[in-house]
């Protein structure tokens, strides 16, 4: 996990303590990107035009930590699989293993990491097409459900886990699954 960036708009550093501090800090930086793509939405939403949403991206890239990796939501969504991945194949096992109790809030947050793995699909899919009218509702449409589906997905993540990370000092690693 990241342990924090420098510059403008760049979040306070996660304590070393309790991994829930950490989780949480990259969690605030979805929420803070999700909020920036729903804004731009509302734009397209409301008939901006196809190059007033490009400029909208290209500051969303200027002052994003997460979206200086990629200058669109396209990149936002392949962070946010790649995050829920990480947390599938190596950090659910171990709480499996450790918190055998957590188990069935486990299973839902798998469940949950597929249901918004479908949403952002159907994001990148009408993402790729702003220059239609019928893509540009659908994505708002789409972000929207997102937006609500990966908040309530990220609160009961932090809610769930908070006993288990809180006690850990550090991250689990692949061989850490065995």
């Amino acid at each position: 996990m990241p342990t924090g960036q420098e510059g403008p708009g760049a979040l306070p550093r996660p304590q070393s303590r309790g991994l829930i501090r950490q989780l949480r800090w990259v969690h605030d930086m979805l929420r803070r990107d999700l909020a920036a793509v729903r804004e731009l939405a509302a734009r397209v939403a409301g008939g901006a035009t196809t190059a007033e949403v490009r400029g909208g991206l290209q500051g969303l890239q200027s002052r994003s930590l997460l979206f200086q990796l990629r200058a669109n939501c396209l990149g936002y969504c392949q962070i946010v699989h790649a995050h829920h991945g990480h947390e599938d194949a190596i950090l659910f096992p171990v709480v499996r293993q450790a918190a055998p109790h957590l188990s069935r809030a486990v299973d839902r947050l798998e469940a949950d990491h597929r249901a918004v793995s479908a949403l952002l699909d159907q994001v990148e899919e009408f993402a790729e097409d702003l220059d239609h009218q019928g893509a540009r509702a659908a994505i708002v449409i789409a972000l929207t459900t997102l937006s609500t589906e990966l908040l309530r997905h990220l609160e009961f993540e932090e809610e769930a886990l908070e006993p288990v990370l809180d006690s850990w000092e550090r991250w689990p690693e692949p061989s850490d699954r065995s």
